[in-house]
């Protein structure tokens, strides 16, 4: 379970990192003048945090139930 809980706060400072990124980038596209071109990379950048933090859970919970069951398995 510690192994579990140090991939999930390295992926939870990752994807925060990024997001902060993606909505600062956003931010100023949206509201900045005449640099309209990057308010999709912005929000491109807020999608690919998401997913990054979605992955990271999903990789943690995979392996948990997987550890569970080889512990309930009989050999």
């Amino acid at each position: 379970m510690n192994v579990n809980a140090n991939i999930l706060r390295a992926v939870n400072y990752v994807a925060v990192t990024i997001l902060a990124i993606g909505l600062i980038i956003f931010t100023i596209g949206f509201f900045g003048n005449g640099n309209n071109i990057i308010t999709p990379i912005g929000i491109g950048t807020i999608m690919g945090a998401v997913f990054i933090f979605v992955m990271g859970i999903f990789f943690v919970a995979t392996e948990e139930m997987l550890n569970k069951t080889k512990k309930g398995a009989s050999i």
